[in-house]
């Protein structure tokens, strides 16, 4: 079986002259669920944004691969053909363009399938929608057009399935699904973790350990103020959930000199961004 590696070295990021990531080192395999934990406006919405290569971000240091291949140089779709994937914390609408063309499009882009095989496809996609809990009809529908989060969630955890990428980077999946509906998605994507060659890598962004509890992660790191503050198995995520993330605040700011309220636009909403997984 094959293995893909993400590899994050001295990772550095700014916003309009406002340095956000101040030095990440993470690597990731195939097989193996990272969680990022940390407080709001501590970069972990810029650390994914970052990664897909989202306009309006500017590298200053640093290097990130997958399987070799330096990713900062790439554009965002060149960046997901080489197996990167990026679910969003708020997913975005696409009037006009049904799920299923997308997906079709992606495949064929990527010499994942020929233009004549819509079949196999279909098949698939009818599958998949079944166990995720997703109507037909909302196959045919333009991308997240009038879907409630959870089912928008839900059809990004669809692309996933479909598409197959080497890494995942999931913006806060928990956010706006049911008990029932995490439970779904979750199990979905921890079984593409045991399956496939290579089997699908996890970076999970989330506040709680809630999300941890359906998608249990081997390893748990802790952003505050840009850096990685510290790593651990899944008792970190559970200490936090004791302790909060004062302490990990605090000491960051004092390794940076002085704390920003809200180092992290991203995490704000900003308008613009794009369908990480096409």
């Amino acid at each position: 079986m094959n293995a893909s590696i993400l590899k994050i070295s001295g990772l550095h990021a700014r916003v309009d002259s406002q340095e956000i990531l101040r030095g990440i080192d993470l690597e990731v395999r195939s097989g193996e669920i990272h969680a990022v934990m940390g407080p709001n406006g501590s970069g972990k919405s810029t650390l994914a944004h970052v990664l897909m290569g989202r306009p309006g971000y500017e590298v200053t240091s640093g290097s990130v691969t997958l399987d070799g291949v330096e990713l900062l140089s790439l554009a965002p779709f060149a960046r997901a053909q080489a197996g990167l994937f990026l679910t969003f914390q708020y997913p975005i609408e696409v009037p006009g363009v049904p799920l299923a063309a997308a997906l079709t499009e992606s495949l064929i882009a990527a010499g994942r399938i020929e233009e004549a095989e819509p079949g196999p496809l279909a098949a698939r996609l009818a599958e998949e929608a079944a166990e995720l809990g997703i109507s037909p009809e909302i196959l045919a529908r333009p991308m997240n057009v009038d879907l409630s989060g959870g089912e928008a969630k839900r059809n990004e955890t669809l692309q996933l399935a479909i598409i197959r990428p080497r890494i995942a980077i999931l913006d806060e999946l928990d956010s706006g699904l049911d008990v029932d509906a995490l439970g779904q998605v979750s199990r979905r994507i921890e079984r593409a973790t045991r399956e496939g060659d290579p089997p699908l890598g996890v970076i999970a962004i989330t506040h709680y350990r809630r999300l941890l509890a359906e998608l249990p992660a081997q390893r748990v790191h802790v952003l505050s103020e840009g850096r990685i503050a510290a790593s651990g198995g899944p008792e970190l995520a559970a200490e936090l959930e004791r302790t909060g993330y004062v302490a990990y605040r605090e000491e960051a700011a004092g390794a940076a000199g002085a704390a920003l309220d809200d180092p992290d636009p991203s995490e704000r909403g900003l308008g613009e961004t794009f369908p990480g997984g096409l």
